[in-house]
Protein backbone atom coordinates (compact mmCIF):
# COMPACT_ATOMS: atom_id res chain seq x y z
CA UNK A 1 0.00 0.00 0.00
CA UNK A 2 1.00 3.55 -0.60
CA UNK A 3 1.46 5.58 2.57
CA UNK A 4 0.32 9.12 2.22
CA UNK A 5 0.27 11.37 5.57
CA UNK A 6 -2.08 10.03 8.44
CA UNK A 7 -5.18 12.09 8.54
CA UNK A 8 -5.02 14.37 11.66
CA UNK A 9 -7.88 14.53 13.80
CA UNK A 10 -8.70 17.63 15.71
CA UNK A 11 -9.80 16.71 19.24
CA UNK A 12 -11.76 19.78 19.04
CA UNK A 13 -13.66 18.74 15.88
CA UNK A 14 -16.88 17.20 16.35
CA UNK A 15 -16.92 13.40 15.22
CA UNK A 16 -19.64 12.70 12.43
CA UNK A 17 -21.57 9.80 13.50
CA UNK A 18 -23.73 8.50 10.41
CA UNK A 19 -26.76 6.64 11.78
CA UNK A 20 -28.20 4.23 9.68
CA UNK A 21 -31.58 4.30 11.18
CA UNK A 22 -35.03 6.80 10.50
CA UNK A 23 -34.69 9.36 13.28
CA UNK A 24 -36.97 8.98 16.00
CA UNK A 25 -37.04 4.92 15.34
CA UNK A 26 -36.44 2.62 18.44
CA UNK A 27 -33.41 1.56 16.70
CA UNK A 28 -32.05 5.35 16.11
CA UNK A 29 -32.97 5.97 19.72
CA UNK A 30 -31.18 3.22 20.84
CA UNK A 31 -28.24 4.16 18.92
CA UNK A 32 -28.22 7.77 19.78
CA UNK A 33 -28.28 6.41 23.65
CA UNK A 34 -25.11 4.25 22.75
CA UNK A 35 -23.16 7.70 20.79
CA UNK A 36 -24.31 10.10 23.60
CA UNK A 37 -23.14 8.08 26.30
CA UNK A 38 -19.85 7.39 24.64
CA UNK A 39 -19.01 11.10 24.07
CA UNK A 40 -20.12 11.95 27.94
CA UNK A 41 -17.77 9.95 29.18
CA UNK A 42 -15.26 10.66 26.87
CA UNK A 43 -15.61 14.48 27.05
CA UNK A 44 -15.97 15.19 22.99
CA UNK A 45 -18.10 16.47 20.77
CA UNK A 46 -20.13 14.24 17.92
CA UNK A 47 -22.85 15.50 15.36
CA UNK A 48 -25.36 12.53 15.19
CA UNK A 49 -26.54 12.20 11.30
CA UNK A 50 -29.57 9.89 11.12
CA UNK A 51 -30.63 8.79 7.99
CA UNK A 52 -32.66 6.00 5.91
CA UNK A 53 -30.90 3.42 4.17
CA UNK A 54 -32.07 5.77 0.53
CA UNK A 55 -30.18 8.64 2.17
CA UNK A 56 -27.32 6.76 3.45
CA UNK A 57 -25.14 8.05 0.02
CA UNK A 58 -25.85 11.67 0.52
CA UNK A 59 -25.35 12.02 4.10
CA UNK A 60 -21.81 10.08 3.89
CA UNK A 61 -20.40 12.58 1.34
CA UNK A 62 -21.65 15.36 3.33
CA UNK A 63 -20.22 13.82 6.23
CA UNK A 64 -16.60 13.34 4.51
CA UNK A 65 -16.83 16.30 2.95
CA UNK A 66 -17.20 18.31 6.59
CA UNK A 67 -15.09 16.03 8.17
CA UNK A 68 -11.86 17.35 5.87
CA UNK A 69 -12.47 20.47 7.04
CA UNK A 70 -12.84 20.47 10.31
CA UNK A 71 -9.89 17.68 10.69
CA UNK A 72 -12.15 14.99 12.24
CA UNK A 73 -13.17 11.16 11.49
CA UNK A 74 -16.51 9.97 10.00
CA UNK A 75 -17.81 7.14 12.07
CA UNK A 76 -20.03 4.25 10.70
CA UNK A 77 -22.88 3.04 12.73
CA UNK A 78 -24.67 0.12 11.38
CA UNK A 79 -24.01 -3.39 9.73
CA UNK A 80 -21.79 -4.13 6.83
CA UNK A 81 -23.22 -1.96 4.14
CA UNK A 82 -23.17 1.69 6.24
CA UNK A 83 -19.31 0.25 6.81
CA UNK A 84 -18.77 -0.09 3.45
CA UNK A 85 -20.81 2.75 1.91
CA UNK A 86 -18.70 5.20 4.56
CA UNK A 87 -15.35 3.53 3.43
CA UNK A 88 -16.08 4.54 -0.21
CA UNK A 89 -16.36 8.32 0.65
CA UNK A 90 -14.09 8.65 3.39
CA UNK A 91 -11.51 6.73 1.05
CA UNK A 92 -11.87 8.94 -1.87
CA UNK A 93 -11.43 12.46 0.22
CA UNK A 94 -9.01 10.84 2.70
CA UNK A 95 -10.58 11.51 6.34
CA UNK A 96 -10.01 8.86 8.78
CA UNK A 97 -13.49 6.32 9.77
CA UNK A 98 -14.31 4.87 12.92
CA UNK A 99 -16.99 1.86 13.23
CA UNK A 100 -19.61 1.26 15.77
CA UNK A 101 -20.70 -2.47 14.33
CA UNK A 102 -24.00 -3.27 14.62
CA UNK A 103 -23.86 -6.45 11.79
CA UNK A 104 -24.42 -10.18 12.13
CA UNK A 105 -20.54 -11.02 11.66
CA UNK A 106 -19.09 -8.02 11.80
CA UNK A 107 -15.96 -9.22 10.59
CA UNK A 108 -14.08 -5.94 9.66
CA UNK A 109 -14.67 -5.02 13.17
CA UNK A 110 -13.21 -7.89 14.65
CA UNK A 111 -10.48 -8.07 12.16
CA UNK A 112 -8.72 -4.53 13.38
CA UNK A 113 -9.26 -4.99 17.30
CA UNK A 114 -13.15 -3.13 17.16
CA UNK A 115 -14.95 -4.44 19.75
CA UNK A 116 -18.45 -5.94 18.88
CA UNK A 117 -20.37 -4.50 21.36
CA UNK A 118 -21.96 -1.34 20.46
CA UNK A 119 -21.04 0.92 23.50
CA UNK A 120 -17.56 -0.71 24.19
CA UNK A 121 -16.30 0.22 20.26
CA UNK A 122 -17.90 3.76 20.76
CA UNK A 123 -15.86 4.54 23.79
CA UNK A 124 -12.79 3.17 21.99
CA UNK A 125 -13.21 4.55 19.32
CA UNK A 126 -12.42 8.39 21.11
CA UNK A 127 -9.53 7.53 21.75
CA UNK A 128 -7.95 5.49 19.29
CA UNK A 129 -5.93 7.17 15.92
CA UNK A 130 -6.07 6.34 12.13
CA UNK A 131 -4.03 3.84 11.30
CA UNK A 132 -3.66 2.27 7.61
CA UNK A 133 -6.05 -0.65 6.39
CA UNK A 134 -6.01 -2.63 3.37
CA UNK A 135 -8.94 -2.12 0.99
CA UNK A 136 -9.46 -3.46 -2.28
CA UNK A 137 -12.12 -2.76 -5.33
CA UNK A 138 -14.29 -4.28 -7.68
CA UNK A 139 -14.45 -2.33 -10.26
CA UNK A 140 -15.11 0.94 -9.15
CA UNK A 141 -16.46 0.03 -5.32
CA UNK A 142 -14.37 0.06 -2.33
CA UNK A 143 -15.08 -3.89 -0.25
CA UNK A 144 -13.43 -3.91 2.88
CA UNK A 145 -14.17 -7.50 3.58
CA UNK A 146 -15.33 -9.63 -0.06
CA UNK A 147 -16.35 -9.53 -3.26
CA UNK A 148 -18.02 -12.48 -5.66
CA UNK A 149 -19.79 -13.31 -8.50
CA UNK A 150 -22.24 -16.08 -9.18
CA UNK A 151 -23.82 -18.09 -6.67
CA UNK A 152 -22.63 -15.95 -3.88
CA UNK A 153 -24.68 -12.51 -5.04
CA UNK A 154 -28.03 -15.13 -5.30
CA UNK A 155 -27.05 -16.54 -1.09
CA UNK A 156 -27.23 -12.69 -0.19
CA UNK A 157 -30.68 -12.43 -2.09
CA UNK A 158 -31.79 -15.04 -0.40
CA UNK A 159 -30.70 -14.11 3.27
CA UNK A 160 -32.26 -11.28 3.48
CA UNK A 161 -35.19 -12.94 2.28
CA UNK A 162 -35.10 -15.31 5.00
CA UNK A 163 -34.12 -12.47 7.53
CA UNK A 164 -36.82 -10.67 7.09
CA UNK A 165 -39.56 -14.17 7.48
CA UNK A 166 -37.45 -14.99 10.15
CA UNK A 167 -35.24 -12.83 11.98
CA UNK A 168 -31.21 -11.57 11.42
CA UNK A 169 -28.99 -14.76 13.60
CA UNK A 170 -26.43 -16.21 12.07
CA UNK A 171 -28.39 -19.62 11.82
CA UNK A 172 -30.87 -18.13 9.76
CA UNK A 173 -27.88 -16.78 7.64
CA UNK A 174 -26.92 -20.34 7.52
CA UNK A 175 -30.21 -21.78 6.50
CA UNK A 176 -30.52 -19.06 4.00
CA UNK A 177 -27.79 -20.53 2.21
CA UNK A 178 -27.89 -24.73 2.35
CA UNK A 179 -31.14 -23.19 0.54
CA UNK A 180 -29.01 -21.42 -2.01
CA UNK A 181 -26.82 -24.06 -2.41
CA UNK A 182 -28.73 -26.95 -3.10
CA UNK A 183 -30.73 -24.94 -5.99
CA UNK A 184 -27.81 -23.65 -7.38
CA UNK A 185 -27.73 -24.56 -10.99
CA UNK A 186 -26.22 -21.72 -13.02
CA UNK A 187 -22.73 -21.98 -14.10
CA UNK A 188 -20.64 -19.05 -14.87
CA UNK A 189 -18.41 -18.87 -17.85
CA UNK A 190 -14.90 -16.49 -17.17
CA UNK A 191 -11.97 -15.71 -19.06
CA UNK A 192 -9.50 -14.73 -15.93
CA UNK A 193 -6.54 -12.51 -16.57
CA UNK A 194 -3.48 -12.71 -13.72
CA UNK A 195 -0.69 -11.09 -15.03
CA UNK A 196 0.91 -12.79 -17.73
CA UNK A 197 -1.34 -16.02 -16.89
CA UNK A 198 -4.75 -16.31 -18.63
CA UNK A 199 -7.99 -18.84 -17.97
CA UNK A 200 -10.96 -20.10 -18.65
CA UNK A 201 -12.73 -21.62 -16.31
CA UNK A 202 -16.35 -22.91 -15.51
CA UNK A 203 -17.69 -22.00 -11.89
CA UNK A 204 -20.42 -21.75 -9.56
CA UNK A 205 -19.15 -18.77 -7.95
CA UNK A 206 -15.93 -16.84 -7.68
CA UNK A 207 -15.47 -15.40 -4.42
CA UNK A 208 -12.80 -12.40 -3.40
CA UNK A 209 -11.64 -12.27 0.42
CA UNK A 210 -9.59 -9.64 1.68
CA UNK A 211 -10.39 -10.97 5.35
CA UNK A 212 -8.28 -13.58 6.93
CA UNK A 213 -10.41 -13.81 9.88
CA UNK A 214 -13.61 -15.07 7.63
CA UNK A 215 -11.41 -17.30 5.31
CA UNK A 216 -10.43 -18.89 8.65
CA UNK A 217 -14.00 -19.27 9.69
CA UNK A 218 -14.53 -20.70 5.93
CA UNK A 219 -11.74 -23.51 6.65
CA UNK A 220 -10.41 -21.94 3.42
CA UNK A 221 -7.89 -20.03 3.96
CA UNK A 222 -4.99 -20.83 1.03
CA UNK A 223 -1.66 -21.32 1.93
CA UNK A 224 0.69 -18.42 1.53
CA UNK A 225 1.43 -18.21 -2.64
CA UNK A 226 1.93 -14.51 -1.67
CA UNK A 227 4.06 -13.54 1.91
CA UNK A 228 2.03 -12.74 4.77
CA UNK A 229 -1.45 -12.11 3.07
CA UNK A 230 -4.40 -11.25 2.71
CA UNK A 231 -4.30 -8.31 4.25
CA UNK A 232 -0.94 -7.34 3.73
CA UNK A 233 -0.43 -6.61 -0.03
CA UNK A 234 -3.36 -9.26 -1.48
CA UNK A 235 -6.29 -10.79 -1.74
CA UNK A 236 -7.58 -14.66 -1.67
CA UNK A 237 -9.83 -16.15 -4.59
CA UNK A 238 -11.91 -19.15 -4.30
CA UNK A 239 -13.70 -20.53 -7.04
CA UNK A 240 -16.14 -23.89 -6.40
CA UNK A 241 -16.52 -25.70 -9.79
CA UNK A 242 -19.98 -27.08 -11.01
CA UNK A 243 -21.03 -30.19 -8.65
CA UNK A 244 -24.25 -32.38 -8.03
CA UNK A 245 -26.58 -32.28 -5.24
CA UNK A 246 -24.72 -35.10 -3.45
CA UNK A 247 -21.15 -33.17 -3.76
CA UNK A 248 -22.95 -30.32 -2.92
CA UNK A 249 -24.48 -31.48 0.54
CA UNK A 250 -20.76 -32.74 1.23
CA UNK A 251 -19.59 -29.41 0.60
CA UNK A 252 -21.84 -27.86 2.87
CA UNK A 253 -20.92 -30.05 5.79
CA UNK A 254 -17.21 -29.20 5.19
CA UNK A 255 -18.33 -25.32 5.25
CA UNK A 256 -20.42 -26.14 8.64
CA UNK A 257 -16.98 -27.78 9.90
CA UNK A 258 -14.95 -24.77 9.17
CA UNK A 259 -13.11 -27.22 6.34
CA UNK A 260 -14.10 -25.85 3.08
CA UNK A 261 -10.38 -26.03 1.90
CA UNK A 262 -10.36 -29.63 2.00
CA UNK A 263 -13.89 -30.29 -0.06
CA UNK A 264 -13.11 -31.56 -3.40
CA UNK A 265 -14.15 -28.85 -5.86
CA UNK A 266 -12.74 -25.63 -4.20
CA UNK A 267 -9.83 -24.08 -5.27
CA UNK A 268 -7.73 -21.15 -4.17
CA UNK A 269 -5.29 -18.95 -5.09
CA UNK A 270 -4.23 -15.02 -3.99
CA UNK A 271 -3.12 -12.61 -5.98
CA UNK A 272 -3.10 -8.63 -6.69
CA UNK A 273 -4.55 -7.61 -9.55
CA UNK A 274 -7.04 -10.29 -11.55
CA UNK A 275 -9.79 -9.07 -14.79
CA UNK A 276 -12.52 -11.09 -15.23
CA UNK A 277 -14.49 -11.27 -18.53
CA UNK A 278 -17.59 -13.69 -18.13
CA UNK A 279 -19.34 -15.19 -20.69
CA UNK A 280 -22.58 -13.39 -21.23
CA UNK A 281 -26.05 -13.86 -23.27
CA UNK A 282 -26.66 -12.53 -26.52
CA UNK A 283 -27.48 -8.81 -25.79
CA UNK A 284 -26.31 -8.42 -21.79
CA UNK A 285 -22.97 -6.18 -21.16
CA UNK A 286 -23.65 -6.47 -17.26
CA UNK A 287 -22.80 -9.48 -14.19
CA UNK A 288 -24.51 -9.44 -10.91
CA UNK A 289 -21.58 -8.74 -7.91
CA UNK A 290 -21.68 -8.94 -4.32
CA UNK A 291 -19.53 -6.97 -2.27
CA UNK A 292 -19.75 -6.47 1.87
CA UNK A 293 -23.20 -7.88 1.38
CA UNK A 294 -25.07 -5.65 -1.19
CA UNK A 295 -25.93 -6.73 -4.75
CA UNK A 296 -25.70 -4.38 -8.07
CA UNK A 297 -25.15 -5.08 -11.53
CA UNK A 298 -21.57 -4.00 -12.91
CA UNK A 299 -20.34 -3.77 -16.52
CA UNK A 300 -18.14 -6.60 -17.72
CA UNK A 301 -15.27 -6.87 -17.51
CA UNK A 302 -14.62 -7.02 -14.01
CA UNK A 303 -11.80 -5.43 -12.72
CA UNK A 304 -10.72 -6.53 -8.99
CA UNK A 305 -7.38 -5.69 -6.93
CA UNK A 306 -6.18 -4.26 -4.36
CA UNK A 307 -5.98 -0.38 -4.00
CA UNK A 308 -2.19 1.44 -3.41
CA UNK A 309 -4.11 3.87 -0.98
CA UNK A 310 -5.29 2.44 1.91
CA UNK A 311 -8.53 3.08 4.55
CA UNK A 312 -7.45 5.57 7.39
CA UNK A 313 -9.60 3.27 10.44
CA UNK A 314 -9.58 4.61 13.64
CA UNK A 315 -7.91 2.09 15.96
CA UNK A 316 -6.58 1.65 19.53
CA UNK A 317 -2.60 1.87 18.70
CA UNK A 318 -2.10 -1.28 21.02
CA UNK A 319 -4.86 -2.89 19.52
CA UNK A 320 -4.60 -2.50 16.22
CA UNK A 321 -0.77 -4.36 17.01
CA UNK A 322 -2.37 -7.28 18.27
CA UNK A 323 -5.04 -7.23 15.48
CA UNK A 324 -2.05 -6.84 12.93
CA UNK A 325 0.12 -9.91 15.00
CA UNK A 326 -2.12 -12.10 14.78
CA UNK A 327 -3.58 -11.73 11.07
CA UNK A 328 0.47 -11.82 10.03
CA UNK A 329 1.10 -14.87 12.03
CA UNK A 330 -2.04 -16.89 11.01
Amino acid sequence: MTMAAFPEIDLASPLQFVINAAAGSSDAEAKREVVEAALRIGGRRGDLLFCSPAELTRVVHQAATRAVATRTAVVAVGGDGTLNTVAQAVHAVGCAMGVVPYGTFNYFARTHGIPTEPSAAARLLLEAQPMPVQVAAINDRIFLVNASLGIYPELLQDREAFKARFGRSRWVAFVAACATLLRAQRRLRLHIELGSTVRDVQTLTLFVGNNRLQLQQFGAEPADTLAGTPGHGSVAALMLRPIGTLSMIGLMLHGAMGRLGDAAGVESFEFHHMVVKPRLAPGRSEVAVAFDGEVAQMRAPIDIGVLDKPLYLLQAPDTAGAANASEGAA
